[in-house]
């Protein structure tokens, strides 16, 4: 295969790539104005849902141009051999591999990141700002930003630098030692994730003492579930949005509840939200998507490994000095219908383990309080009530809200 095919190839995977995504928003788009279903009918009322389906279409409009804009930026950096001109760039600084390659990838994430900023702001301070979500100011907007890139120079950085060091010592067989050293920062970052990353964006607190922090107790006592640590987070610093999750194994394990969702549910509706998150702890649901992750990612190692020494990587994309970069950032574009292919597959197996959680939060606590708090994290998140089946089958890691509330109504 000569490297101008290859070229083109990748430019094809790419736009019909823009082109499928778009189609199925188009479809989504096209139900907005649906009829409410039956189930749902107190999720809105008439004015909320006016401002839901005005929102809906906002962000539609928003996201159109957005991923148009960085559809055609993507295209002429491939076309005007954009990645050549960064290498050489990156090479005028070191001769060495490792930090050619962190120049070369500090360059386009950050270049990239900060051509998308006006995007990402206008969304926050306008879209977010006029329905009345955002919270954050900016000076927060500004200081999440050079947090974020300075853990994606530190971290993923990081993480590169060993990569490339592990290909440099071990040739083909890099694949396996990347995969193991994958596999054991996953699980660190499960375990310390709560702990030493989100402190640097929130402040979290324990829960004080009180109704519902006894009640969290009872019930987790009752479900035979071990509970030692409940923090509450001040997500309302940045949005009005609610949220709650799980993190960390054994003793590291912890339950975070948004602020937001202690005053938006009630003390039963948040231990319904918590009895669903621990049915995912009982059947095991965080470990099994935890070892498909790392499979799936050992096959995509072990094809890299496959086609890495492959000059024609680098050729590709004009690049006449062959490097592990250049290779990785053609591979993934290449590789990329497979790993949409394995989105979709672990979507559905997540929509699975939803319905399941579901049923025990529905057996062990009860259904209406469970029901009651989905529908009200809907109408506080001006959620859609009737997405398209496409668009729910190819991105949706949760069943819709008609889907939850049809399983855990029916008896």
């Amino acid at each position: 295969m000569s490297p101008q095919f290859l070229f083109y190839i990748i430019i094809g995977i790419l736009l019909l790539d823009f082109v499928i995504d778009k189609y199925i928003d188009h479809l989504n788009a096209k139900h907005f104005n649906d009829a409410i279903p039956d189930e749902l009918e107190d999720v809105y009322n008439r004015e909320e849902y006016s401002k839901s389906q005005d929102y809906k279409k906002e962000n539609y409009r928003f996201s159109l141009l957005t991923s148009s804009f960085t559809m055609l930026l993507t295209l002429c950096f491939f076309i005007f051999k954009g990645f050549a001109w960064v290498d050489g760039f990156a090479r005028g600084f070191s001769n060495n591999e490792i930090s050619v390659a962190l120049i070369f990838f500090g360059i386009i994430m950050i270049g990239s990141d900060i051509l998308n900023t006006p995007f990402s702001y206008y969304h926050t301070f306008v879209i977010e700002e006029k329905f009345g979500f955002n919270k954050t100011s900016k000076k927060l907007f500004l200081v999440d930003k050079i947090k974020g890139w300075l853990l994606s120079v530190l971290i993923g950085g990081g993480i590169l630098a060993i990569i490339i060091w592990f290909y440099n010592k071990t040739g083909d067989l890099f694949w396996i030692y990347t995969w193991l050293f994958i596999g054991v920062f996953t699980i660190f970052m499960t375990m310390f994730y709560s702990s030493l990353i989100v402190p640097l964006f929130n402040k979290q607190t324990p829960l004080e003492e009180g109704t519902l922090k006894e009640s969290i107790y009872a019930f987790s006592k009752k479900a035979g579930f071990t509970l030692n640590n409940i923090y509450v987070i001040d997500g309302s610093k940045r949005s009005t949005k609610a949220n709650a999750y799980f993190s960390g194994f054994g003793a590291k394990k912890r339950i975070v509840l948004y602020d937001t969702l202690i005053n938006d549910l009630s003390t039963n509706e948040i231990v319904a939200v918590l009895a669903h998150e621990i049915g995912h702890y009982k059947k095991k649901h965080v470990m099994v998507n935890m070892l498909v992750s790392l499979l799936l990612t050992g096959i995509t190692l072990f094809v890299f490994s496959l086609l890495i020494d492959n000059a024609i990587l680098s050729e590709a994309l004009s690049v006449k000095m062959p490097s592990f970069h250049i290779g990785l950032v053609t591979f993934g574009i290449l590789y990329s219908p497979i790993s949409e292919l394995t989105g979709i597959l672990m979507n559905y197996i997540s929509r699975r383990f939803e319905y399941q959680a579901d049923n025990y939060a529905k057996i062990k606590y009860n259904a209406e309080d469970l029901v009651s708090s989905l529908k009200k994290l809907s109408r506080n998140s001006l959620s859609n009530l009737t997405p398209h089946k496409a668009n729910v089958f190819v991105h949706y890691s949760h069943p819709t809200l008609l889907q939850r509330v049809r399983n855990l109504t029916n008896s």
